[in-house]
């Protein structure tokens, strides 16, 4: 099976051409797990299958490391349009993706040489749609209309968390001291925790200024991750609700960094940031 391994912000995948290479969807799971494992494997957060689609341009097909399915990953999401443009399976710089059932619209920064290159692109801005905040739609178990500032209690200690799905759960805590996190220790605790039916991803979010912010991401079904560009959008969102930052942000992870903006109620949130190709390669499976 031919590949190619991408990266954004550090957020790392093995990317699989779905149009020529046919996988067996029983099979996908344990072939992402062996794939995913950075010393008997490829090594990533993940496999992502770039697959034909009737709802959009191209369909996503995300997997975590574990081999569970995820919903959406906006490193992921920006990445596959490079691919498909760099592929040459499309020419516009403008494409649609579907992934867990919602169609992203895309837009490509195109780095030319000359007037007669093609190109290849550098950077993407993706139109990632309204953020959900009814609890039971993230899903997260909680009182009241919305999880905003809401406490959580792990391992004895209170936090406070402001829930967000972009498709996939967020769980977004401000803190100080991010740098210093123990988060091998205390992200599984939150990702497993029971207001989480579906699990979640974990954002812990350090305010620098109010247009700036740091964070360290941990990911279900991954772990530590450089880089969650839905988290980042869900972090954005979070920080216009609760007052902390204007509603354009520059989001710093450990790989990078994002550009979020969020207008407020009823808009949608919009990313934008590098994807890049490290290697190609072929792999038996």
């Amino acid at each position: 099976m031919k590949f190619t391994k991408m990266q954004g912000c550090g957020n790392d995948y093995v990317y699989v051409n779905g149009f020529t290479e046919k996988i067996e969807q029983e099979k996908k799971p344990e072939i992402v797990r062996r794939l995913s494992d950075r010393h008997f494997g490829i090594g990533g957060d993940g496999v992502i299958f770039i697959n034909p689609s009737d709802e959009a341009d191209f369909e996503m097909e995300m997997f975590n490391a574990d081999g569970t399915r995820s919903q959406m990953c906006g490193n992921g999401i920006r990445c596959v349009a490079k691919f498909v443009y760099d592929k040459g399976l499309t020419d516009s710089e403008h494409i649609t993706i579907i992934s867990g059932g919602a169609v992203k619209y895309l837009d490509l920064t195109v780095d030319k040489k000359d007037a007669g290159d093609r190109g290849n692109v550098s950077k993407v801005r993706v139109n990632m749609g309204k953020p959900i905040l009814k609890p039971s739609d993230i899903p997260v178990v909680c009182e009241g209309e919305r999880a905003i500032d809401t406490p959580i209690t792990v391992l004895g200690k209170e936090y406070r968390m402001t829930c967000v799905s972009m498709g996939n759960p967020h769980a977004v805590i401000f803190m100080d001291g991010v740098a210093d996190l123990d988060l091998e220790k205390i992200g599984p605790y939150f990702e497993n925790h029971e207001v989480f039916p579906e699990r979640v991803n974990t954002e812990f979010v350090e305010i620098i200024d109010r247009k700036t912010v740091s964070m360290r991401v941990w990911e279900r079904g991954t772990g530590e991750t450089l880089a969650c560009g839905t988290g980042c959008c869900a972090i954005a969102v979070a920080c216009v609700l609760n007052g902390l930052t204007e509603n354009a942000i520059t989001v710093k992870v450990l790989g990078g960094e994002l550009e979020i903006e969020w207008a407020g109620e009823d808009s949608v949130v919009y990313m934008t940031g590098p994807a890049v190709t490290v290697f190609e390669g072929e792999v038996e499976v």
